[in-house]
């Protein structure tokens, strides 16, 4: 080779070693904003989908204020998503779709009525609107607009990056090892991505299998009980025939199946969907008369004190649900007292102070001598499945019962504590000027004359329960048919216009449920009562807004008889 050809070589190598090393940051710089865009997506996505978590747990949070209409509730909830400070507003609606709580950080405050719709970007924001639901039953919506990214921010973001890999390809096109550590390091920060998320789910599968297995454990534990008395009670009653002793036995067996419909009512009222039936009662009296009650139900080392005064004010509020309310918290001040204690119940009159007597209230204490609560738990003691208590020893419902029979009373509930020294829980129920009633005692009426029995068709899907049901309106003198289904029973009405009533069970198999049925009914024979019964609270709660008779499951056949009076007696009975 000639020394000039040597010569041209050489200028030529340093030229060609620029012109790589500016094509390789060309290349890279575009590679750069491709995965800068690429990322950006990723990152949207990831923006998205913890904003429709955050969604999804506001949504389920809203369900009980929403449901109840408690307002002060909503708005707590609302005012939380403060503490993130990319939500610039927040709405919760009611099932109408008006606003019922709201809270805005920056920009527009929530709209006054909410669309539902998937989500969508406006501008630098994000906006996520959601249903807010209990089973099939919407209550509500709520809306969420939060902030993705300025357009500075973004073209900041760009720049910079940029700028660092263009030295980066400066670095590859002089030493050629940047490129590689970065392959590296992204492949790693992918890795720790992928473990994060798996820990993530590993955890969230967790919490929820505790959860269900404090449910399980704790429910199957009661149930378990309540069906040994019964089949003992059985088998005990084939075995004598001393009439005292039989007596007994059926007692026990009764108090077994009471039992178990008031734990099946309590594992529902923290959803706060049971059904609630208020009367006005004398507090102190109902209080009193549950001594005997707390003595079964807690030990022999505990003591139950009663503090009552004769002129405690009246309140409006459902007996049976305050009763199981007090036992649950008799039952945990039990629970937190485990060397024996005394347990005080206490009620006293709370003047508002206003001439009319408007915000006059009831205030219900129940102190125990217990180990008392840590400060950072007091607030989640009311959280449904929350428990202090090992696995299979509580299900962490009780004081959720509380919280929701005080809340559906129009009332309050609040824990005062000092660990060491024992917890009191009280709640404040609103005063009732309504004259208590005496209700009369159920009485199962004879059986009428032959001619004068009345036909009723019953729909029942269930064999075993149809029979039963069928020898106790036969018992109470009633003709009966059966049928199993919706369908069945239309054809029936259609075939024979001689039937007075209809007595339906709400949850069956096929097209027409219950309340279907009674719909369908109200069309073809308007003057044809119906009576619907079911053991499940949202199907009851969904009858009864509609203004429809329910009966709920389990009941004795003096209710049934009652109820049948009642809807027969008249048509402001009838359904």
């Amino acid at each position: 080779m000639s020394g000039g050809a040597k010569a041209r070589r050489r200028r030529w190598r340093p030229a060609l070693t620029v012109w790589m090393a500016v094509t390789l940051a060309v290349a890279i710089v575009v590679a750069a904003f491709a995965m800068a865009v690429y990322n950006e997506r990723l990152g949207q996505q990831e923006k998205l989908r913890q904003a429709e978590v955050q969604l999804r747990i506001l949504a389920g949070s809203m369900a009980a204020p929403l449901a109840f209409d408690d307002r002060s509730a909503a708005r707590e909830y609302v005012g939380a998503q403060s503490s993130n400070p990319d939500v610039e507003a927040v709405g919760a609606y009611d099932m109408q779709g008006a606003l019922a709580a709201g809270y805005t950080r920056a920009g527009a405050p929530p709209p006054p009525r909410n669309a539902l719709g998937p989500p969508r970007i406006e501008g630098p924001r994000l906006v996520l609107t959601a249903p807010v639901t209990e089973g099939d039953t919407v209550l509500g919506s709520v809306y969420l607009r939060t902030v993705l990214e300025s357009p500075t921010r973004r073209m900041m973001r760009y720049a910079g990056f940029a700028l660092l890999i263009v030295m980066a390809a400066l670095l590859v096109a002089v030493l050629g090892a940047a490129s590689a550590r970065e392959a590296e390091a992204y492949r790693k920060l992918k890795a720790e991505i992928r473990e994060r998320e798996k820990a993530e789910d590993a955890l969230r599968q967790s919490q929820k299998m505790e959860a269900m297995g404090q449910l399980t454990g704790g429910v199957a534990h009661d149930f378990n009980n309540l069906l040994m008395v019964a089949s003992s009670g059985l088998d005990l009653l084939e075995r004598t025939s001393d009439p005292a002793r039989r007596e007994r036995l059926r007692d026990g067996i009764r108090q077994a199946i009471d039992r178990g419909a008031s734990l099946t009512q309590q594992l529902l009222a923290f959803s706060r969907r049971s059904p609630l039936k208020p009367e006005v009662i004398d507090i102190g009296q109902r209080l009193s008369g549950m001594l005997a009650i707390l003595d079964r139900s807690l030990r022999e080392d505990v003591t139950v004190r009663m503090q009552l005064p004769p002129d405690l004010w009246r309140v409006e509020v459902d007996a049976s649900q305050m009763e199981v309310a007090v036992l649950n918290i008799a039952i945990n001040a039990r629970d937190a007292m485990p060397d024996g204690g005394t347990i005080t119940i206490e009620a006293r009159n709370e003047p508002s102070g206003r001439a009319d007597g408007v915000g006059d209230m009831v205030r219900l204490s129940i102190r125990d001598t217990g180990v008392g609560v840590a400060p950072d738990m007091i607030s989640r003691l009311f959280e449904p499945f929350f428990t202090t208590k090992a696995v299979g020893k509580g299900t962490g419902l009780g004081l959720s019962q509380v919280y929701g029979f005080a809340r559906a009373s129009g009332g309050e509930v609040g824990v005062d504590s000092v660990l060491g020294a024992g917890t009191t829980i009280w709640l404040r129920i609103p005063r009732s000027t309504k004259a208590l009633l005496t209700p009369e005692p159920l009485a199962v009426r004879p059986p009428p004359a032959d001619s004068d029995r009345q036909r009723v068709l019953l729909v029942e899907d269930d064999d075993s329960v149809a029979h039963l049901v069928e020898e106790m309106l036969r018992e109470l003198g009633y003709e009966v048919k059966r049928v199993a289904d919706g369908s069945s029973a239309l054809d029936a009405l259609r075939a024979d216009p001689g039937f007075q009533l209809v007595f339906s069970d709400m949850v069956m198999p096929g097209d027409i449920g219950g309340l279907d049925l009674a719909r369908d009914i109200s069309r073809l024979r308007p003057d044809l009562p119906v009576v619907l019964t079911t053991g499940y609270s949202a199907a009851a709660a969904a009858a009864s807004k509609e203004g429809r008779r329910v009966l709920v499951k389990p009941y004795r056949i003096e209710a049934l008889a009652a109820e049948l009076d009642a809807v027969l007696a008249g048509p402001a009975g009838r359904s």
